[in-house]
């Protein structure tokens, strides 16, 4: 599971020329699943996401969580983060989840991000979105299961 949290002031999402889900302060989440991920991943990376410590204190040190400042997360599905590019220049997208458990595990992960006390907006899985956003740093991290578990 791969996960790019960027630390926004806000952020949108557009399907089909509408507006569907926006956020202020908080998490753009862009979320992806291999051969493997399953729900106690999702749900541990859900706890990491939920305790990270990205915002700043009054000293200028990154001391808050998302709780901290009543942030608020936007969680969009990303297959592509699983793009091999190992061959040639057009992306291989073998490494990702099948769509059918992909949709599941990204459910399950919302909803454990909601067992912590945030609201979720989401995209659509599968949709053509487009994303607007203002990163706040900016500050962008990305998460990966195998590098932390």
């Amino acid at each position: 599971m791969k996960i790019v949290l960027q630390r926004v002031l806000k952020a949108s999402l557009t399907i089909e020329n509408k507006e569907y889900s926006k956020i202020d302060k908080g998490y753009l989440l862009l979320v992806s699943f291999t051969d493997g991920d399953n729900e106690l991943i999702a749900s541990k990376l859900a706890t990491k996401v939920a305790n990270l410590r990205v915002f700043e204190d009054m000293n200028g040190k990154t001391n808050l969580s998302l709780k901290d400042v009543n942030g608020e997360i936007l969680s969009v599905s990303q297959f592509t983060l699983y793009a091999n590019l190992k061959k040639g220049n057009r992306p291989s997208f073998i490494e990702c989840l099948n769509p059918g458990d992909a949709i599941l595990l990204y459910e399950y992960f919302n909803k454990e991000l909601e067992t912590h006390g945030f609201n979720v907006k989401r995209g659509v899985f599968g949709a053509d979105m487009k994303i607007n956003l203002t990163n706040d740093g900016p500050f962008t991290v990305i998460i990966d299961s195998k590098e932390i578990l």
